[in-house]
């Protein structure tokens, strides 16, 4: 089974250069089977303020996350995905599977107010003085910091199932026993040309949404079909038609940039697609002044 599993978690990250299925495999075993620990005493809040007593420990799977105090937080988050994945496993395993969240904010107030915006009403540990980690030592990685936990809290599987679809399929499907995974099963694949990788949106002010498009043509022989597309920032969204594109046909991804604050940005598109090289990785950089 460990060696299975192995190979399907490579499987899920197929993109990566080698050195990085070398970093994955390492992970992989170094994680696998390994018992999480929990601090004995954690105080789990709505959006920062009302405690609640929330209990997971009989549950026979958790989803557990942590996220670190290192860059973005709004980026890292990404909480308006998290509750779309919540709400898909809770309909699936009839709310059974608790998800353990434990954030370790830079800023509290940010923390709290970002939870406010998303309308997040899920308990939350803000994990202050970052006691869970201390137990644990997570990888560095945001990808490697979210774990599927069976009933005695020993990984079943790692990755981050809202930046990676094939994660998240794989999750579900543990969930539901559904082991025999289409992850494993050859998908029709066609070719893709993008009109460009990247776009400058040069300097503006910062209250000014901003708009831009990339164009992919579909260049093989079989529909193009995209899974998934993930921005590494709630301030980018990207708009796009979900239908299949027959071969010939264009898609066009409307990316819509919304600054928080003024900064120069660098941020990235990850599209997820039956393309022999996906996900492809789009950029969007510019100034919000």
């Amino acid at each position: 089974m460990r060696y299975f599993y192995l190979i399907l978690m490579l499987s899920l990250f197929s993109s990566c250069k080698e050195s990085e299925k070398d970093k994955i495999a390492r992970l992989v075993a170094e994680w696998d089977g390994k018992e999480v620990s929990f601090p004995t005493h954690s105080v789990f809040t709505i959006q920062g303020k009302d405690t609640v007593d929330f209990s997971f420990k009989d549950a026979d799977y958790k989803i557990v996350t942590y996220v670190d105090s290192v860059g973005c937080t709004s980026c890292k988050l990404q909480l308006p995905r998290w509750k779309e994945f919540m709400h898909e496993v809770d309909s699936l395993s009839n709310g059974s599977v608790p998800f353990v969240f434990y954030f370790h904010p830079k800023d509290g107030k940010e923390l709290r107010f970002i939870t406010r915006r998303d309308a997040f009403t899920y308990p939350v540990c803000f994990d202050e003085d970052d006691k869970f980690n201390g137990l644990n030592h997570f990888p560095g990685e945001a990808t490697f910091q979210t774990f599927l936990l069976n009933k005695e809290n020993k990984v079943v599987a790692l990755g981050n199932p809202i930046r990676n679809p094939k994660v998240k399929e794989f999750y579900l499907q543990v969930l539901t026993g559904d082991r025999v995974s289409s992850i494993a099963t050859n998908k029709i694949m066609t070719d893709v040309d993008i009109d460009k990788t990247s776009i400058n949106f040069g300097s503006f002010p910062k209250a000014e949404k901003q708009e831009r498009k990339f164009v992919l043509t579909n260049t093989g022989n079989h529909p193009l079909v995209v899974q998934d597309i993930i921005t590494s920032c709630g301030c980018t969204k990207v708009n796009y038609s979900k239908q299949p594109v027959r071969p010939g046909g264009h898609l066009e991804l409307t990316v819509i940039y919304e600054a928080e604050q003024s900064e120069h940005f660098n941020k990235t598109i990850t599209v997820y697609c039956n393309v022999a090289n996906s996900p492809l990785r789009l950029t969007i950089v510019g100034d919000a002044q």
